[in-house]
């Protein structure tokens, strides 16, 4: 499951298991340091603002040009834009320079990290972030804006596939959209897929028109299938498949040009690793 909601919150499975992780290490941490009578609770959170700053500010630099055209895009964090390794890194590094200069903090920080770690590793976030390959295209029918009956796997053609799942009354489903159709127009490689959940196709029709979009590959989802199929509810969701239909990544909220640009160069990535077996 990638998101649950939560009354009108669609809260995503990876970011609880982060929170769930950082109260055990802070509770680890303060069980290894309660003779000394040291808290690690502080620290940690600081280590985390601190690794996701440095994370997001390395992904802005690799994407760089792309950011430039809209600035303001940089400070959205929704996009999904981060470079874990930064940040982990940064993360660690400040860790470790505050236990350095704090003897006390070193035993209980250690412990806290690597049982923060093991329950992480052990929630399955990590295999849900990777995506593992028995993740395929879901076999669902949808229909096309003229009733059309479509099986989703059967539109790649053998190509790597990005399916994307979105409602016109949802505001960053619309906001993401010009950067999608952008994306189809060039990247003539691969297979966008639009899958509007739970509308008429008069009223995706309407939309269309009214926004001037020229779109490949609009589908009806009026039952929710494929949200339910990949196990999200939450809208914008955006799906990426390599060639052979296995699932690679996958992102809840709206994408930027930057975010789009490295989840594709996953799928190019792929096709690459695929064409040298």
């Amino acid at each position: 499951m990638m998101n649950f909601n939560l009354g009108p919150l669609s809260i995503q499975a990876s970011h609880l298991f982060l929170l769930s992780s950082l109260v055990i290490a802070t509770a680890v941490g303060h069980w290894v340091g309660r003779r000394d009578k040291v808290r690690i609770g502080g620290l940690l959170v600081d280590m985390l603002v601190i690794g996701l700053i440095a994370a997001r500010i390395a992904f802005v630099a690799s994407w760089f040009e792309l950011y430039r055209e809209s600035p303001l895009s940089i400070i959205d964090i929704r996009d999904g834009g981060f470079a874990p390794l930064a940040g982990i890194g940064a993360a660690l590094g400040y860790g470790g320079f505050r236990a350095y200069r704090h003897n006390a903090l070193r035993n209980p920080l250690v412990a806290g990290v690597l049982a923060g770690a093991f329950a992480w590793f052990m929630s399955g976030a990590p295999a849900m972030l990777g995506m593992s390959e028995e993740k395929a295209v879901p076999q669902v029918t949808l229909a096309t804006l003229d009733g059309q009956a479509v099986v989703l796997p059967e539109l790649s053609r053998g190509r790597p596939m990005v399916v994307n799942l979105w409602a016109t009354w949802c505001p960053p489903c619309r906001r993401e959209m010009p950067v999608l159709a952008a994306a189809q127009q060039r990247e003539r490689g691969i297979t966008f897929v639009f899958a509007n959940q739970r509308e008429e196709a008069g009223t995706v029709l309407d939309y269309l028109r009214g926004g001037s979009l020229a779109l490949d590959n609009v589908l009806l989802d009026q039952s929710g299938a494929t949200g339910r199929a990949v196990g999200s509810s939450g809208m914008p969701t955006t799906l990426f498949y390599d060639a052979g239909g296995r699932l690679v990544d996958a992102h809840v909220g709206p994408v930027s040009a930057a975010s789009l640009e490295a989840k594709l160069d996953q799928l190019r990535a792929a096709a690459g690793a695929s064409a040298l077996r």
